[in-house]
């Protein structure tokens, strides 16, 4: 898509398609978000405060379970939009499919709970790596705001995120779950009206898959698709019946495992045999840094959800003279860091471009990874004092998202960058979901890693969160370092062309 055509139609000096995207997506996450921040909470709450009463070790498997899943539905996502729907049309479907699972979720009853969950999974799936990878598509591939353009677009991801946490915060303090995850799918029915509404603007952008199949080819896939939705529907009936059960500490585990498999396959796969030009072999030897950077990354960040919201329910002094702070607003301060901080992230990229300095995108992910582990270390303290008996004050928690936010900053919106510029165009839709596979791993170590927060044993909590920001740390340095050698892995095919 030529950007000289969008020129009339700019947003904020960006493709006009950026204004669809953004919208879609912050409300798309306003929705995720919402009834992510009250996933642990609820399950492992009284059956008299609603909830449904499970162990911190199983909800938080449960947690990562899900957040993994959501995440991992983002390979066959990809390659849906690849080859079947084209990513306008399977975002479209994805939120409809989430739309329904946050009004199961909004039934008053627990049996429906994982049902709806389910839902959820599919639908994000359909959306996530095709909206992302659509963002990419909206640029030349040289185009110097493509970077800025991702940041821009994060940003409408934490505002989404800021007005979730804001609103739902008092309807969970007041114990109307239900309520809470039913405002999650009016979140998701206004993101449906705007992408419709302003689904022109994104032109040839995801319109048509972009691997052609042999009609036979179509047929069994679809086949296949039907034949797993089958299969899913019966295990779900069975195990909300109570027919069948399972360990979700022990289920977590396995599922990594099977993840990482499927990661490494895939990413092999398309290296080896994906008919790839020596210089796009290079540009996946480069981003497969920034995969490793971002598995590790969201295995610490996505603690926010369960651990330290437990951290700020349980050990937090929450009154403010006569007001109680709603646990889930202690999460505001990550999405109200990205809103006022990205602006100027955006901003120091494209002026380091201007002077020829330009990080890769490796040693920004190494960057990112190591300052969001240093958040930890604020938590070694401040666990301290918990372990001690202490409630804790409010600043420990805004400090530590402050961290967690900056890292999020510099690692997250160029790493989706990166995948947008370093994968071979045939496989745009196909890479953006084996590099969610990353988000996938991390959510699922995470989920396991909050279940090791017994809140019985308290004093266990300080050398936990310090092993956690020290291996944090010594990996993004690693990355920072191999990214210098294999700098020129990230010198793309035109450009090597317009220099010969």
């Amino acid at each position: 898509m030529s950007t000289t055509e969008q020129k009339p139609k700019d947003f904020l000096g960006h493709p006009a398609g950026l204004q669809t995207l953004f919208f879609t997506e912050m409300w798309e996450r306003f929705s995720y978000y919402g009834m992510r921040a009250l996933l642990v909470l609820f399950m492992t709450a009284s059956i008299q405060e609603g909830g449904l009463f499970i162990t911190v070790a199983s909800a938080g498997a449960i947690y990562g379970l899900y957040t993994g899943a959501v995440y991992f539905m983002g390979l066959p996502g990809g390659w849906i939009a690849d080859r079947l729907l084209g990513s306008q049309k399977t975002v479209w479907y994805g939120g409809i499919i989430i739309f329904i699972g946050h009004l199961i979720l909004a039934l008053p009853t627990d049996n429906t709970f994982f049902v709806g969950l389910v839902f959820v999974v599919l639908g994000t799936g359909l959306l996530k790596p095709n909206i992302g990878a659509m963002v990419g598509q909206l640029y030349e591939l040289n185009d110097k705001r493509r970077d800025a353009g991702y940041t821009l677009y994060y940003m409408g991801i934490n505002i989404g995120s800021f007005l979730a946490y804001l609103s739902i915060g008092p309807i969970k303090e007041a114990g109307h779950w239900h309520w809470a995850f039913g405002l999650a799918a009016v979140g998701m029915f206004v993101g449906l009206i705007q992408y419709r509404l302003t689904l022109h603007k994104l032109g040839g952008a995801g319109a048509k898959p972009t691997i052609k199949m042999s009609p036979k080819a179509i047929k069994l896939s679809w086949a296949v698709i039907a034949a797993f939705l089958v299969v899913l529907s019966v295990v779900t009936g069975l195990a909300v019946t109570g027919a069948i059960s399972f360990d979700p500490v022990e289920l977590a585990k396995l599922v990594t495992k099977i993840i990482a498999i499927l990661f490494f396959g895939s990413y092999g796969y398309i290296f080896f045999f994906g008919g790839l030009s020596p210089s796009e072999k290079r540009n996946l030897g480069a981003l497969f840094w920034v995969c490793i950077a971002s598995t590790c990354f969201f295995a610490g960040f996505e603690l926010a959800g369960s651990s330290l919201n437990l951290f700020a329910q349980d050990y937090t002094n929450r009154l403010l003279g006569s007001f109680t702070i709603p646990t889930i607003w202690f999460q505001l301060s990550n999405s109200g860091f990205i809103i006022l901080l990205s602006p100027f992230i955006a901003a120091l990229w494209i002026n380091l471009a201007k002077k020829m300095i330009t990080p890769t995108y490796g040693v920004k992910a190494g960057i990112g990874l190591v300052i969001m582990a240093t958040g930890f270390i604020v938590m070694f303290f401040a666990s301290q004092l918990a372990a001690s008996g202490l409630k804790v004050a409010p600043y420990w928690l805004v400090a530590t998202y402050f961290l967690h936010t900056v890292g999020e900053i510099c690692l997250s919106p160029t790493a989706l960058s990166a995948v947008s510029k370093l994968s071979p165009k045939r496989y745009a839709g196909q890479m953006m979901g084996v590099f969610v596979l990353t988000y996938a791993m991390g959510n699922l170590v995470s989920g396991l890693l909050a279940g090791q927060f017994d809140p019985n044993n308290v004093q266990d909590m300080p050398g936990l969160y310090m092993q956690i920001s020290l291996f944090g740390i010594g990996i993004g340095i690693v990355i920072g370092l191999l990214s210098f050698a294999t700098k020129k892995w990230e010198v793309t095919e035109s450009k090597e062309e317009q220099s010969a």
